[in-house]
C-alpha cells in the first residue's frame, strides 16, 4: 500500500459515504466503518476500489478501540480519522429521554473521543496526521430540539482544543466540522428538505461537496490544530428557535393554507 489512509466512520452511507468518495477520488486509500449497514459499505468498497471495510458497533467503546488498534498495526501510512458516525433521535430540551441520552452520548462523544486517543497515539505515519471530528451547527446555533443529539455534540467538540493543546508539539493535527443542514433527515417530504436546506444566512443550499472539500483541506494539516470549520452557508451565525426540520414544515403548511 502506497497511498495515505483514512478511516471513517459511519462511511457507508449519507455524509460519510460522500466523504469516502471525495477521499479515494484525491487518492487515498479508504477504510470505512459500519455498524448494520454492511450490504452498502460493501458495494461503496468495490466501487472505490483502493478501500475496505471494518465492522463495529461503537456502543462499545472497548471494540471500538481494539479496532483503531488493529488497523494501526497494519496501515503504514495512516494519515487521517474522521469520526463522522452519529445517531440523531428526537428528545426535547423538557423531556429529555435518557435512553436517548446515553446513545447519543456513549455514539457520538464517548466513542469518538477514545478512538481519537487511540489513533493518536498508536497510529503510523511518516507524513502529519489529522484528527477530524464532525460536530454540528448547533454548536453555535442551539435549539430546545434534538436535545440529546446537541448535548453529545457539544461533547465531542469540547475534545478538539483539548486533544490539539495536548498533542501541540506531537506533529499531529486535530480539526472540527460543523454541518449545517445538508441532506433530508427523518421524515421531511421533498418540498421540506428544499425549504429546509435554504434556512441559512446566504440563502442556499450546501452541498455535500463542501463536506468533503472542507475534510480535505484539513486533512493536509494547513490550517492550525484545534480549529473547527463551519459549513453550512451561514447557518450557525443566526439564532434559529427550533429545528429547520419544523421551520420548514411550518412554511410548507402556510404556503398550502388557503387565502
Amino acid at each position: 500500500m502506497t497511498q495515505p489512509a483514512v478511516l471513517i466512520t459511519g462511511g457507508a452511507t449519507r455524509i460519510g459515504a460522500e466523504l469516502a468518495r471525495g477521499f479515494a477520488r484525491s487518492g487515498w486509500y479508504v477504510v470505512i466503518h459500519y455498524n448494520s449497514s454492511s450490504g452498502p459499505a460493501e458495494e461503496l468498497a468495490r466501487e472505490l476500489g483502493q478501500a475496505e471495510t471494518v465492522q463495529c458497533d461503537l456502543n462499545d467503546d472497548e471494540a471500538a478501540v481494539e479496532m483503531i488498534a488493529k488497523l494501526a498495526e497494519r496501515l503504514p501510512d495512516w494519515r487521517c480519522l474522521i469520526n463522522s458516525a452519529s445517531v440523531f433521535n428526537y428528545d426535547g430540551a423538557t423531556n429529555l429521554d435518557p435512553g436517548t441520552n446515553r446513545e447519543a452520548m456513549q455514539i457520538n462523544a464517548l466513542a469518538p473521543a477514545r478512538m481519537s486517543q487511540a489513533f493518536l497515539a498508536s497510529a503510523v505515519s511518516a507524513d502529519l496526521r489529522s484528527l477530524i471530528q464532525v460536530t454540528d451547527m448547533k454548536l453555535a446555533n442551539p435549539n430546545p430540539d434534538f436535545f440529546s443529539y446537541t448535548m453529545s455534540k457539544h461533547a465531542l467538540a469540547s475534545t478538539i482544543k483539548m486533544l490539539a493543546k495536548s498533542t501541540a508539539n506531537d506533529g499531529h493535527r486535530v480539526y472540527g466540522i460543523g454541518p449545517g443542514a445538508i441532506l433530508a433527515s427523518h421524515d421531511q417530504s421533498e418540498e421540506e428538505t428544499e425549504l429546509s436546506h435554504r434556512l441559512n444566512l446566504l440563502g442556499r443550499k450546501t452541498d455535500a461537496s463542501e463536506i468533503v472539500d472542507a475534510a480535505l483541506f484539513l486533512a493536509s494539516g494547513e490550517l492550525r490544530s484545534g480549529e473547527t470549520l463551519f459549513i453550512d452557508s451561514g447557518q450557525h451565525l443566526l439564532d434559529q428557535d427550533r429545528d429547520v426540520i419544523w421551520l420548514a414544515r411550518e412554511q410548507a403548511k402556510s404556503r398550502k393554507a388557503p387565502a
